[in-house]
């Protein structure tokens, strides 16, 4: 069974996606898949050198992130051009590790731009849980919890999908505004009436 899982920034998609795999699931992280296309001496790190310069090299040679950062989230071409290089990296790796899940398992593919990349449409996903919180919410955490500026917070949710859009391709919406607890308790009902079933009984479940 293939899960999509996604979220804006801010939303818990990650808690959510920890969850899953407390309770068996296979995960596979873009964010964390971008993160080693374009590591320390990658094709991908060099792609990215060349078209924005070696100022968003850390002293350690690898990518500074928040340097290019700063970059992209205030220039949407230049968000462009980095999604060039690090999209079809990320896809070709992704694909990769999906084609190795256990065919009687459950393999979710955490994916923070599911709607925005339209990755629903490369992958056959057997269900698509969305996980939403109010914006302010959002906002509180990112700034406690990454140090990030509310200005920061907000350059990064106007270049994602809107809670509406998701919706749209949504099977599961998983509210996360409360406490670990309630989150826990939501995403345990989703997994004993949605995907439980499929795999036991993946001729009948709906």
């Amino acid at each position: 069974m293939l899960v999509g899982l996604t979220g804006g920034i801010g939303s818990g998609k990650s808690a959510v996606a920890a969850l899953l795999a407390e309770r068996g699931a296979r995960v596979v992280d873009a964010d964390a898949v971008a993160r080693e296309v374009v590591a320390r001496d990658s094709a991908g790190l060099r792609s990215i050198v060349d078209e924005f310069g070696p100022e968003v090299l850390g002293a350690d040679g690898g990518l500074d992130r928040a340097r290019l950062a700063e970059v992209v989230f205030t220039d949407a071409q230049a968000r462009q051009r980095l999604n060039a290089i690090v999209h079809p990296l990320v896809a070709a790796r992704t694909g990769s590790l999906l084609a190795q899940g256990d065919p009687e398992g459950v393999t979710v593919y955490d994916v923070p731009l599911l709607v925005e990349e339209s990755v629903q449409d490369r992958h056959d996903f057997d269900l698509i849980l969305v996980v939403e919180a109010p914006e302010a919410v959002r906002v509180q955490r990112l700034v406690r919890d990454r140090q990030m500026t509310e200005e920061q917070v907000r350059a990064r949710m106007s270049t994602q999908a809107t809670d509406e859009q998701r919706r749209t391709v949504a099977d599961v919406v998983i509210m996360n505004e409360g406490s670990r607890a309630e989150l826990t308790r939501a995403v345990e009902k989703v997994w004993l009436e949605r995907i439980r079933p499929a795999i036991l009984e993946p001729d009948t479940a709906t």
